[in-house]
């Protein structure tokens, strides 16, 4: 009889851990300052049970809440109100914003912003440069009207459908110059400025990293800053990793 009672208080008890495992989850997000653009670094996330974390250099955190907790956000001794973690529509990306402004290490950055000033003007101008080579397309049939209104094929078209050479030649020029200006567009967002805010990398180890690391053309296109910041803090902290085994001295066999 005791061992029964024993093995049911045991599965009673199995169960409500399940039930209390089952009604947890974790809550996640990035904090922002005032202007919903600069991240906020030591921000104190705690839930009404009083368990706690800070957000770290880019202003993410996770917290583990219950469905039926509340959470809010301390920041240099001032509270935000409590959010109702059933209110909250997306718990992987609660993102809130502070009535602070917080200028860090990792705010957008001024040197940025002209750079960028600077590529657009730059890749406006090549484009007018070399307009006629952007436009570029293989000759073929096509019709014109003479000054009499009489519509006939176009002579010069013709005449370029022949001119191998000089269609290869334009051809290659325009691929060259397309690649140019997407090369100049990853130096522009994976710029060592940048580089050098977020991982703070010098010298040499600053060059390897960019060497190593550097993005295509794609992924640069399509990155918004955030996901910019956070590629090359994850890749920094894989970088890292290998300079400092490698300091590790190897154990003689």
């Amino acid at each position: 009889m005791r061992i029964s009672l024993k093995i049911f208080l045991l599965l009673l008890s199995c169960q409500m851990l399940c039930n209390i495992a089952a009604a947890q989850f974790v809550l996640s997000g990035t904090v922002f300052d005032s202007s919903k653009i600069n991240f906020v670094p030591g921000v104190k996330v705690v839930n009404k049970l009083g368990n706690f974390t800070f957000t770290d250099s880019v202003g993410k955190y996770s917290l583990t809440v219950a469905e039926k907790d509340s959470v809010s956000f301390i920041f240099r001794n001032k509270s935000t109100q409590k959010f109702a973690v059933r209110t909250v529509a997306d718990p992987s990306h609660f993102d809130i914003s502070l009535r602070v402004n917080y200028k860090g290490k990792y705010s957008t950055l001024k040197e940025v912003v002209v750079f960028a000033k600077s590529y657009k003007e730059d890749s406006i101008d090549n484009r007018e440069t070399y307009a006629a080579i952007y436009n570029y397309e293989k000759p073929g049939l096509k019709s014109s009207i003479s000054p009499s209104g009489m519509v006939g094929a176009d002579v010069n078209e013709l005449i370029n459908i022949f001119r191998f050479k000089r269609n290869k030649r334009l051809k290659t020029f325009q691929i060259r110059l397309e690649n140019q200006e997407q090369e100049k567009y990853v130096n522009y967002r994976f710029n060592k400025t940048l580089i050098k805010r977020l991982t703070h990398l010098d010298g040499q180890q600053l060059d390897i990293f960019m060497v190593r690391y550097r993005p295509d053309y794609e992924f640069a296109s399509m990155a918004d800053e955030l996901v910019m910041n956070q590629y090359i803090l994850n890749c920094s902290y894989k970088y890292k990793i290998e300079l400092l085994q490698q300091d590790v001295p190897k154990e003689k066999i």
